[in-house]
């Protein structure tokens, strides 16, 4: 903990402007561009060739398609593509807390305490979930959204220019201040949550801790796990599904080993849904040597492992339940299959970048509501 800590520490606060210089390479260029950019502005100059020489600039506005004046206040607020530009310092927090990522961390909350089998519809159990959830969501993953925004600020100067930290809008000692209020609200709550369970060992500041270690680590230098699309996308499946799941369980009950080898498994589904957001930054990957698996595999091939990891995993986990003589509980989640592997076809398969969100609006809601059948599998 005490490394991720300082790694972000060692951030110089300052509002000076900062450069960087890519190997990009496009149809157009033979050479090398250069990439300098300050809080308010950002231009891409192609150098001298023997051949020619050209010229671009790379909007700090964001066109109307993505965004800009034209764009959707509420995308703005959920944190996703399509947002309009604003210059309200609230705003444009909340934006880079992503709020459109916290439902799956609050459902894996849920979920564990289902999977407990002591959670009572009382006030003081409802409390304790309400914190739970909002140590899980708003905190720790609105403290890892803003972190890998900072350290994502090369990539967005060249995918999305116009996102707050590329374009300017919120400066560097205000990213800096957001990360560590997170960071300490959410470890805070976590060891509030383990002196209320009554906990004799702190269990839920472990995971707390865990998590947002790992986080650090998949945003930031030198490890940057996310430099890898394996690596990178299962560590960013188990923060989504199983940290959550374990806060919840060991909250009202008994965190047990087969439960951890159980949500570690389901990981590997929440390493699918990763490669989704994947296939956007192709671009700003290559350009900056990030070794993701539609870069790696090209889009065909990385589609197609996407789309088989998460449907294998959860029929892996439909066999376990039959084995367990829970056939019922079985039959429910393979029906919560069939209609993934529709919008698949329909959606993502088609084409993994134009049908990204409306894949994942359509096909996410039966595979968090599989997590819950399991969860409930397992406290019967």
């Amino acid at each position: 903990m005490a490394s991720a800590l300082n790694g972000v520490l060692s951030i110089r606060l300052s509002d000076a402007s900062w450069s960087i210089s890519n190997p990009l390479r496009t149809s157009q260029l033979a050479s090398p561009l250069s990439v300098s950019f300050t809080p308010r502005r950002l231009v891409v100059r192609a150098t001298e060739t023997d051949t020619n020489e050209v010229k671009a600039k790379v909007p700090d506005k964001t066109p109307a398609a993505a965004g800009g004046s034209s764009g959707s206040s509420i995308n703005q607020i959920l944190g996703i593509k399509g947002a309009k530009q604003e210059t309200d310092k609230w705003k444009i927090r909340v934006q880079l807390t992503k709020p459109v990522t916290w439902p799956p961390l609050v459902w894996g909350v849920v979920c564990g305490a289902a999977a407990s089998g002591n959670f009572h519809w009382s006030l003081d159990d409802m409390a304790k979930a309400l914190v739970c959830m909002l140590m899980s969501g708003p905190c720790l993953t609105g403290y890892t959204q803003t972190l890998n925004d900072w350290y994502d600020r090369e990539i967005d100067a060249i995918n999305e220019p116009y996102r707050p930290i590329p374009s300017g809008a919120i400066s560097e000692f205000e990213v800096i201040t957001q990360i560590w209020v997170l960071l300490l609200a959410g470890l805070g709550l976590a060891g509030l949550l383990d002196v209320w369970a009554g906990h004799d060992v702190p269990v839920l500041f472990y995971l707390a801790v865990g998590g947002s270690l790992l986080s650090y680590i998949y945003s930031a230098p030198p490890l940057k796990l996310k430099q890898n699309g394996w690596i990178g996308n299962f560590a960013l499946g188990a923060s989504y599904i199983s940290l959550p799941w374990w806060a919840g369980q060991a909250l009202f009950g008994t965190l047990t080993p087969d439960i951890i080898v159980l949500t570690l498994l389901y990981s590997i589904a929440g390493l699918g849904i990763a490669i989704v957001n994947d296939f956007k930054s192709v671009e700003g990957d290559r350009a900056l040597g990030l070794q993701s698996l539609p870069v790696a595999f090209g889009t065909e091939t990385a589609k197609w492992i996407c789309v088989g990891a998460i449907d294998v995993t959860q029929i892996s986990v439909a066999g376990y339940l039959l084995g367990s003589g829970k056939p019922y509980y079985a039959l429910a989640l393979l029906g919560l299959i069939v209609p993934q592997v529709f919008f698949q076809f329909k959606y993502f398969l088609k084409d993994p970048v134009k049908y990204d969100v409306k894949y994942q609006a359509s096909a996410q809601p039966f595979l968090i509501l599989g997590l819950l059948v399991t969860a409930l599998a397992i406290s019967s």
